[in-house]
């Protein structure tokens, strides 16, 4: 019988839904207020559909889709640094400024690994089109 209630505690999806609300109402937040989650977002489906369209394999599909998923992620994580850096003080400080600095340059890897990725994947396949 314990054993069961440990089965129950462990796989009880109560916390789960809470989580998947709480993350929702980030993404939420992600896209009303701020313009390059949104940018990001459009680029993001927009690569997707021209890999679908111009038909690329499955594993070129999976990296770019890891590719698109690690730029949400570095931007959802510089956003939440300037945030967590903008309640700690309203003053300029040199170490809250070279924070900020070093989370978007996390952002600004991450979208310059994209387009060498999108060079990657889409020129051969552009170039075959054309010829």
């Amino acid at each position: 019988m314990a054993r069961r209630k440990v089965l129950r505690h462990l796989f009880r999806f109560k916390g789960f839904w809470q989580s998947v609300g709480v993350a929702t109402v980030g993404i939420i937040y992600l896209f009303r207020y701020h313009r390059n989650m949104r940018i990001m977002f459009m680029m993001g489906v927009a690569s997707f559909l021209a890999g679908l369209l111009l038909r690329l394999n499955a594993i070129e599909l999976v990296a770019l889709c890891i590719t698109i998923t690690v730029v949400f992620i570095a931007e959802i994580f510089n956003t939440a640094i300037e945030i967590l850096m903008n309640i700690l003080t309203t003053r300029y400080h040199l170490k809250i400024k070279l924070v900020k600095d070093i989370a978007a340059a996390v952002a600004l890897l991450a979208c310059l690994n994209a387009i060498a990725v999108g060079y990657i994947l889409f020129a051969r396949k552009i170039c075959q089109g054309l010829n």
